[in-house]
């Protein structure tokens, strides 16, 4: 099944609050989108939260693949994704940023973002990460340790009985698929059965290039979400 999440309201600006839950049955198949990216205005005062909770069930799988969330000038934003899995399940995720939209010439001088990650299995923590850029986004991102002033990009997580066979794929596509892309290989080991990849780029159109291979690379040959190419 494949399940398209719509936000009506165009975008979220500060005091804004959406919280999406997600659920899969055992031996059951999601994926799950957005129809659009997700875009997060100016905010005036306060911060706009997004919070989503996916609870996967043995033998089952969900692939979590929402379309770039896009942050505007003065953006703030704090977003969390918390995941439980059964000892048989598997997940699959994908989140990426823009910094502002370059063929429009935006660009994010100043802003707040916090992302956090905790992903668990059987009541067991197997993941956990924290991002946050504060105050001057744009000066920050210019380190050569953050993003050597690129403006795209992103996290794919994969968790679940093909990991080992799917580590050796991925690295071999991302090599092969120009447009620059890092990839952090500590991640995949038999032990944990995880894997990561870190993608920049220095436009979201290019960051897309490295993507959609990459992601149907781990959906073991199936390709994006149609809407993601309409």
């Amino acid at each position: 099944m494949e399940a398209i999440l719509i936000n009506t309201s165009g975008g979220l600006t500060g005091g804004d609050v959406i919280e999406w839950s997600v659920a899969a049955a055992a031996s059951t198949r999601l994926s799950v989108t957005t129809q659009a990216n997700e875009k997060i205005y100016k905010a005036s005062s306060g911060t706009a939260s997004v919070s989503t909770h996916v609870t996967v069930g043995e033998d089952a799988s969900v692939h979590w693949l929402p379309q770039e969330t896009i942050l505007f000038d003065q953006a703030s934003l704090t977003r969390r994704l918390d995941v439980d899995l059964s000892e048989t399940s598997e997940f699959l995720a994908v989140e990426a940023v823009l910094l502002g939209r370059k063929a429009m010439g935006e660009a994010v001088a100043h802003g707040f973002f916090r992302d956090r990650w905790r992903v668990r299995r059987s009541g067991q923590l197997i993941h956990a990460e924290e991002m946050k850029f504060e105050g001057e986004i744009e000066q920050l991102s210019q380190a050569a340790a953050v993003l050597s002033g690129q403006v795209a990009f992103a996290t794919l997580f994969y968790t679940g009985p093909m990991a080992e066979v799917l580590f050796p794929k991925l690295r071999q596509c991302l090599d092969d698929t120009p447009g620059g892309a890092s990839l952090w290989t500590g991640g995949a080991s038999h032990w944990n059965g995880k894997l990561i990849a870190r993608l920049v780029a220095p436009t979201g159109f290019a960051l897309r290039k490295i993507l959609t291979p990459a992601i149907s690379v781990l959906r073991n040959g199936a390709p994006v979400p149609k809407v993601w190419n309409i």
